[in-house]
């Protein structure tokens, strides 16, 4: 079967991950059958995506024609064999308990169509053994989503023991075709990835409160603030269930051995069934308190290196058993758990040799399994990290932008178009962004061949959302610190305003705070009608520190930048270009194309008149007569260049001038 063959969707199962997956589905046009086993649970599914759509189209994420589309797309079913009847596709996403999937699928196989391809949700359980339970094995692999399914990116698409390659590039083409950022799991292992790095990190979150050698406050400020995660280890446990973890763990625990024991207090808690959030109480109280209260000062460097020990341990094992490569676990990790780097390249981070001595530390202690660090980790700290040339990761070729992280750099018809490249957070700007963005513009600015740069955000939930403000709550409120911090963001954009070249912002989705500042230092700014923009700064006791109290009252004015950095109100694009922020406001699909536009347009333009007309600009801020006398020294230098001749000649014959820059 191949991707345009794919029409109908059966999703078996229509709770929270089931309905959303539909959702996902029939919004990618596909054809939908849900499916559960009475009509309140259907029926509440049905309701769950018409609940979500109308949030889409509330937020300018959709259209209501397009919402409308979606649902009717939709159609719901108790019958099995009525539910299976046209399927191409069937996506299981029932309890997660091995006897209740496989009494499903020793069904499903009675009434599905021959050809139809069979995909499980499971988030860690056997794909080998799930498929063995069909007529078609060859044919069954895992799709294990993220939750919510609507706005996580990361589809982890799994391979079992008899998969073939003709299923897996099926469905990560179904996967792509729905927005999503399938990464392949090459062996079915428990855990696959993301759970395989997370779920042995909170057992060890929970070893280390056990043994008496921190506090769950310390853990949870050292994962938080230091390691810069999206919450603290418990405080996850808590969001995402205890239980849920604790039951991967058991699993884990059975097909792995005794290195994934689970820790009696996570036993304890499940036991009397304080499972975090959704009972009322966890680690922390969610009934009489405000949830987790984590310190931002609490932060352990020995609680960070045993985290940092036991996941690159982890990291190592699925390199080692060929599960998946480094690129591949840290792209999955940071799309489906919201790192902010990957695991692989944390661990290279702190030092693998650091890392593998204090598991060996560990293990002389107290004699665990759990810290005996594997074979491939110790080969990988002797080649310099999992990312070295020695270890077979790495390596730039003839691309000066491909070791980048955080940012997509690419040069095409005289355009360097710098993509922000964190879209599982929202395109924050961290310390590593910022130095790759000025060496990127840097490179740019020395290339005769690039004409105009051009700044946008992957995906399209953000432009960015502002600095990466967890990461510098990890600083501990060093005000030397915080002073280096505004300086190298000044600095860094400061560059944009200093290239010679036009730099165009392409603006989708959130745009607040450092990601407003770095659209501020462009010198055009194109925005789609639902992107939402603002300087919030002063509601977390800041001010703009990365030249935002000086560029942006030169744009819309004192008065209006007072405004808009004193409220620290999030503003609708249409009223930002009432300002005069936004230079054109583009339908929400138009925005890329458009911004790309313009950055041809300028490309093809007069590169030393433009670098001087920027000069000139600048150099009169705030000293008119400067900026006169830079003005009258450009005019007269570009009365002797060959531009001036090639635009003469082409206005007088009605023709296209075709600047070369001298």
């Amino acid at each position: 079967m191949q991707l345009e063959d794919v029409q109908c969707v059966t999703v078996l199962g229509a709770g929270n991950m089931g309905h959303g997956i539909a959702e996902v589905a029939a919004l990618a046009g596909y054809d939908v059958s849900l499916r559960d086993i009475n009509e309140e649970f259907v029926q509440d599914g049905y309701d769950g995506i018409e609940w979500s759509l109308g949030k889409l189209v509330e937020k300018n994420r959709i259209g209501e024609a397009e919402a409308d589309a979606a649902l009717d797309r939709v159609e719901t079913f108790v019958d099995l064999e009525e539910s299976l009847a046209d399927a191409d596709v069937v996506i299981e996403v029932v309890p997660e308990k091995m006897a209740i999937k496989t009494d499903v699928y020793e069904e499903v196989v009675e009434f599905a169509p021959e050809e139809a391809v069979f995909v499980t949700n499971t988030s860690s359980l056997s794909i080998t053994e799930l498929s063995e339970v069909t007529d078609r094995p060859e044919r069954f692999c895992g799709m294990h989503f993220f939750n919510p399914p609507v706005r996580m990116d990361l589809v982890e698409v799994i391979s079992g023991e008899h998969t073939s390659e003709e299923t897996l590039e099926l469905i990560e083409g179904l996967a792509e075709s729905m927005d999503k950022t399938p990464v392949r799991v090459r062996k079915d292992s428990p855990g696959f990835i993301v759970n395989r790095i997370l779920v042995p990190l909170m057992n060890e979150a929970a070893w280390i409160v056990e043994s008496g050698d921190a506090t769950i406050e310390a853990v949870d400020s050292t994962t938080k603030f230091d390691m810069g995660l999206p919450m603290g280890s418990f405080e996850l446990a808590d969001q995402v269930g205890i239980d849920v973890g604790f039951h991967v763990l058991e699993y884990m625990h059975e097909v792995l051995g005794d290195a994934y024991r689970p820790c009696p207090l996570l036993a304890e808690k499940v036991e009397e069934g304080n499972l975090g959030k959704k009972t009322g109480s966890g680690f922390y109280d969610y009934e009489d308190g405000d949830g987790a209260q984590i310190p931002t000062d609490a932060v352990d460097g020995d609680v960070r290196r045993r985290l940092l020990a036991v996941m690159a341990n982890e990291v190592a094992g699925l390199i080692g058993d060929d599960v998946a490569d480094a690129d591949a676990i840290d792209r999955a990790v940071k799309l489906g758990a919201g790192f902010p780097d990957g695991p692989a390249k944390l661990a290279d981070g702190e030092g693998l040799d650091t890392l593998v001595e204090t598991l060996d530390a560990l293990a002389d202690e107290t004699g665990e399994e759990r810290y005996d660090a594997t074979d491939y980790l110790r080969e990988a700290a002797e080649a310099g990290g999992f990312r070295s040339e020695a270890s077979g990761a790495g390596g730039e070729g003839d691309d000066p932008f491909a070791a980048f992280d955080t940012l997509n750099v690419t040069v095409a018809d005289r355009i360097g178009h710098v993509e922000i490249d964190r879209p599982h957070r929202m395109n924050t700007i961290s310390g590593e962004l910022l130095d790759e963005f000025a060496d990127a513009i840097d490179r740019l600015d020395a290339d005769d061949e690039v004409r105009a740069i051009l700044l946008s955000g992957a995906g399209d939930r953000a432009f960015s959302a502002g600095a990466d403000v967890q990461s510098m709550a990890g600083g501990g409120g060093n005000p030397l610190e915080a002073v280096e911090i505004s300086r190298h963001g000044q600095k860094t954009f400061g560059k944009l305003e200093e290239s010679d070249k036009p730099v165009i912002a392409a603006i989708d989705g959130y745009c607040l705070g450092g990601g407003m500042e770095l659209a501020t230092a462009a010198d055009l700014r194109v925005a789609s009608e639902r992107s939402e923009l603002g300087q919030p700064e002063h509601d977390l006791g800041l001010l703009p520190g990365w030249g935002g109290t000086q560029r942006l009252s030169r744009i819309v004015g004192e008065g209006r930048a007072k405004e808009i950095i004193f409220t620290a109100d999030r503003y609708e694009a249409e009223t930002l270009a009432e300002y005069g922020f936004i230079n054109e406001l583009v339908p929400d699909e138009e925005v890329d194309e458009r911004a790309r536009e313009l950055a041809e347009d300028l490309a093809a333009g007069p590169p030393i008149a433009q670098r001087y007309t920027k000069r000139a600009m600048h150099a009169g801020r705030g000293d008119d007569e400067a900026g006169l006398e830079v003005e009258a020294q450009a005019f007269g230098h570009l009365m002797n260049t060959e531009d001036l001749m090639e635009g003469m000649t082409a206005f007088m014959g009605d023709g296209e001038p075709d600047f070369k820059g001298k």
